[in-house]
């Protein structure tokens, strides 16, 4: 007998829905009540849903030119900006994902996971919600921290990237 085992998922009860925490750092933040460390450190707690979407893969097209034996592929989603650099796209939930492109599959992973996945790729940054309600971009040494697995302390009106 073959012992395989599927592995639960890494957040059990989620619902998809943005949860509570994030959804007031990131009204707060939109009405310049909280930072933008406010928002790194609340999202750091939190799970970020990637979306996959369905690529056109290989088309065989025949003698008469039909084409015939379409593959696709599922895929992250890379958004390239007037400036030309380009960033993963996350979302704090699946009404967000939805607003964004409502065929996008939702993929659960931690704030961490999505920015590797950013960095992997050659993205620039990490943009959440870009459709809203409030879009939030990590970028630069920000999105390098979080990749490398740092976390961002406050003390008093200062912030600092320490190793855990």
């Amino acid at each position: 007998m073959n012992d395989k085992r599927l592995l639960g998922t890494a957040f059990p009860g989620d619902t998809g829905e943005t949860s509570p925490e994030v959804a007031t750092v990131m009204m707060s933040y939109a009405a310049g009540q909280a930072t933008h460390a406010d928002v790194l450190i609340t999202l750091a707690a939190a799970r970020v849903l990637v979306p996959v979407v369905a690529v056109l893969g290989e088309v065989e097209v025949d003698e008469a030119g039909l084409a015939h034996d379409k593959t696709s592929d599922m895929a992250t989603v890379l958004l390239t900006g007037a400036d030309g650099r380009q960033a993963l796209l996350g979302f704090t939930g699946t009404a967000p994902l939805q607003a964004w492109q409502a065929d996008a599959r939702p993929v659960p992973v931690s704030l961490r996971d999505a920015a590797q996945a950013a960095v992997h790729d050659g993205a620039d940054a990490l943009v959440l919600d870009l459709a809203g309600p409030v879009p939030f971009a990590i970028e630069g040494d920000d999105l390098q921290k979080v990749a490398e697995g740092w976390q961002l302390a406050t003390v008093g009106p200062r912030t600092a990237w320490v190793r855990p």
